[in-house]
């Protein structure tokens, strides 16, 4: 298991009875949580929340503003800086939990001792970006379908003072845009993936999870590098356990680049209150 237990400007307070509060740079946010399924007492402290988003029987829902919040602010982990603002579907444009992954690529990248070339597919609002940027990644090319995403990234690497890094974003589809990099020749060092349960691309590509992320991880294969160093999947899908990575990544990659290792295991915040631990998605990477 990944905990991230190094933030100073985000803390998870209290998490149970299917909700989680927390505290973003301040600001409290009361969310729903899927794992959260423990009952607790709720205290004073989730009626006091800045924020709240309530559930409805559609599977949407709304933010219930008991205070006036500015429509983003920012939270600094280590030397990285992201926006957050409250999205209408719970989100705030950032995953706080996958700090110990942005930590595990930084390590990687600057203990390399080589230039590197990173893809990122699904690449959302550039958190694992930005922090291969500030590794020192010679390119970074971020790939997501939604214009929106790709924008709030660029705002991003602007927060964390990286506008000098050769970082490329491109709205596209990913398996098609790694399909024409493999006709162009171009390789990459590393490459990460956080593949959405269901989503569509920016022409109406279908992706479903289950059914498509064999294929796309077989067409990465094609432009991997020689010498690739990590190879990295996110996943919140639901159903869908650590092992059946690890399966995937020993069934595909490793075959074909037989002498580097697997790894696989839930990501996960610590909650403050009474030391519990929040399991929040899944990883399985193959590594040098």
């Amino acid at each position: 298991m990944r905990i991230s237990n190094d933030w100073l400007e985000y803390k998870c307070l209290d998490a149970g009875n299917g909700e989680k509060l927390e505290s973003w740079n301040g600001i409290i946010l009361r969310r729903p949580d899927p794992q959260a399924l423990w009952n607790i007492d709720n205290n004073k402290d989730w009626e006091n929340c800045d924020a709240y988003y309530h559930r409805n029987n559609k599977g949407g829902g709304y933010w219930e503003f008991l205070k006036t919040l500015p429509e983003y602010w920012t939270v600094k982990y280590k030397n990285l800086v992201f926006k957050v603002s409250p999205t209408n579907f719970k989100h705030t444009g950032l995953f706080p939990e996958q700090a110990a992954n942005w930590d595990y690529l930084i390590d990687k990248i600057k203990k390399s001792k080589r230039k590197i070339k990173v893809l990122n597919l699904f690449g959302y609002t550039g958190g694992a970006t930005i922090a291969c940027a500030y590794a020192g990644a010679e390119e970074v090319v971020h790939v997501d379908a939604a214009k929106g995403m790709i924008d709030w990234a660029k705002e991003n690497r602007d927060l964390s003072h990286l506008e000098a890094k050769h970082i490329r974003f491109i709205v596209d589809d990913c398996l098609k845009f790694v399909e024409r990099e493999r006709r162009r020749g171009r390789k990459y060092d590393v490459i990460i993936m956080d593949p959405p349960s269901y989503g569509r691309g920016p022409s109406g590509e279908v992706w479903k999870f289950e059914k498509n992320i064999t294929t796309l991880i077989q067409a990465c294969l094609d432009i991997l590098s020689e010498q690739p160093l990590v190879f990295l999947i996110n996943s919140y899908t639901t159903g869908i356990s650590s092992t059946v990575l690890s399966n995937i990544l020993k069934t595909t990659i490793l075959k074909k680049y037989p002498k580097g290792k697997i790894e696989s295991g839930e990501i996960a915040l610590p909650i403050e209150k009474d030391n519990l631990i929040l399991p929040c998605g899944i990883y399985g990477l193959w590594e040098e």
